[in-house]
């Protein structure tokens, strides 16, 4: 190992994209979809990083470009050219660095390349420099290539879906990185594993096993002397690129160390491939429907899964709102009260506002990107409510449908949060059934929810993955070669950055 002079007040910067592209959705990604943040607007995304807390003074910060967009389609050439061009271009004005952090997601898929974040850090590094220590964070549904990895010196990623510990992940890499400056220490070693399962992250929630347990063994192997971290990635199901697939990596001083922590993981999550279930029950749309009625627990909440925006769907495939308006339940408005988020549909918002609340209007939505399910849907309804300015949907409207409350936006948005509802004039703790764009439940939706169905229907995150045809990862992958031969889980030592990558 090279030894290295400890700097007492490192200058680091902070760069990325961020977002997960789904390649079976037939949307694309443009450059105003990842909001880019320049300068020190980035600092302010942070809590760890305002002024006065610990790492704020510890290190000077420079912003350079960071962008983060809703999952969604496949990222456009043009609109990846131009975020990257300006990243690279204002590192480059940067005086020379100390330290970078590359905050990103790690599922980007990018028309015509392939492993799209080891390109944008291939490129950040020859700017930079091979000197300046990198350190990455990504979410545990990100892709880990080898290349990825040898650009990295320190590299992690969350330990909890959902995502509850997504501003401790990225504390915990500035903490490693500042570290790493200040002691001089020499560069890690990583030992980094592909482990060939690829699963849906509804499949792979540690709020269950085997994921719970497997998980847990992380900050086991992270507290063993001459380890700095360890990560398991659970991959990003929905895009057909070689990289995708589960990944450990264990980074530490310790050679040995590192690669027989590397290998508990790895094989502790291979052994476990036939145990991932879903996170909750699953069904038809129908079926869920159904069980929903004869249930007496309310709210009872249903996942419309195939066409969840927060992982890479469309979210304006009109599929499940069409079923549930042709349900003989809810025609009639004094019928069991549904709430069902959302559809897109621009010129059906403009209408609904244009007649305002209480007008009864007769608009159509969705299926402007996303119609091979079904097509746009035409509905007769009451303006329930408007609301303007939401940083997704910038304008949404509820329509009344016999007792469907039918949430239209004027662009896709997730609904997470129980405010996304009440600020629509909506209690969903009152009513019958929500249903809502998603997989498992985001944790205010879990708690709020007295049951749950995942429903698996079709789009561009359709949770059947055999189904969807995958034909450019690397084969065998399991599930969808069930009866593989055992793999080869030996830890790869990947060397450091400024070393060549063999």
């Amino acid at each position: 190992m090279t030894h290295r002079k400890p700097v007492a007040r490192p200058l680091i910067a902070i760069a990325g994209l961020g977002i997960e592209s789904s390649t079976f959705s037939p949307a694309r990604t443009h450059a105003p979809a990842f909001h880019p943040q320049r300068g020190d607007e980035i600092l302010g995304r942070y809590p760890f990083l305002a002024p006065g807390t610990a790492l704020r003074e510890v290190a000077e910060w420079r912003g350079a470009l960071l962008g983060k967009a809703l999952p969604g389609g496949i990222v456009a050439a043009e609109a990846f050219a131009e975020l990257s061009d300006e990243l690279i271009e204002r590192l480059a004005a940067m005086p020379p660095l100390d330290g970078l952090w590359y905050d990103i997601h790690g599922a980007m898929t990018v028309e015509g390349i392939d492993d799209a974040e080891a390109l944008l850090l291939a490129r950040i590094r020859d700017v930079i420099g091979p000197d300046v220590v990198v350190s990455t964070s990504m979410d545990l549904h990100g892709n880990v290539s080898r290349e990825l990895v040898h650009q990295s010196d320190l590299i992690t990623c969350y330990r909890m879906a959902p995502h509850e510990d997504y501003l401790d992940t990225k504390e915990r890499a500035l903490h490693n990185l500042v570290e790493l400056l200040t002691s001089g220490a020499p560069l890690p070693v990583k030992a980094w594993i592909p482990v060939p399962v690829l699963l849906a992250g509804e499949q792979t929630s540690t709020r269950i096993e085997p994921a719970r347990g497997i998980y847990a063994a992380v900050p086991e192997v992270e507290a063993e002397d001459g380890v700095i971290d360890a990560a398991i990635w659970v991959g990003y199901a929905w895009a057909d690129e070689p990289r995708n697939r589960a990944a450990v990596v264990v980074t530490g001083q310790d050679e040995a160390v590192v690669t027989a922590g590397a290998g508990r993981l790895a094989r502790a999550f291979w052994d476990a491939r036939r145990e991932f279930a879903f996170v909750a029950p699953t069904g038809s749309f129908g079926d869920c429907l159904d069980e929903a009625l004869a249930s007496t627990a309310r709210p009872f909440f249903v996942s419309d899964s195939g066409d969840n925006p927060t992982a890479g769907g469309a979210g304006d495939v009109t599929w499940g709102l069409t079923r549930l308006f042709a349900r003989p339940e809810f025609k009639d408005p004094g019928g069991p009260v549904v709430i069902y988020a959302s559809v897109p549909g621009p010129q059906a918002v403009d209408e609904a506002v244009r007649a305002g609340v209480g007008a009864t209007v007769t608009v159509t939505a969705g299926a402007a990107v996303d119609d091979r399910h079904a097509g746009p849907l035409m509905m007769t309804g009451v303006v329930h409510a408007i609301r303007h300015g939401d940083r997704d949907a910038e304008s949404e409207v509820v329509l009344r449908v016999g007792s469907v409350h039918a949430i239209l936006t004027r662009l896709r948005k997730p609904y997470h949060h129980e405010h996304d509802f009440t600020d629509l004039n909506l209690d969903p703790r009152s009513a019958a059934v929500v249903v809502v764009k998603i997989g498992y439940l985001e944790p205010e939706l879990f708690a709020m929810a007295a049951d749950w169905r995942l429903a698996l229907t079709p789009g561009g995150v359709d949770q059947d993955l055999t189904r969807l045809g995958h034909h450019r990862i690397l084969r065998p992958m399991f599930p969808f070669d069930p009866e593989m031969a055992e793999p080869d889980l030996s830890a790869r030592i990947i060397p450091a950055s400024d070393q060549p990558l063999g």
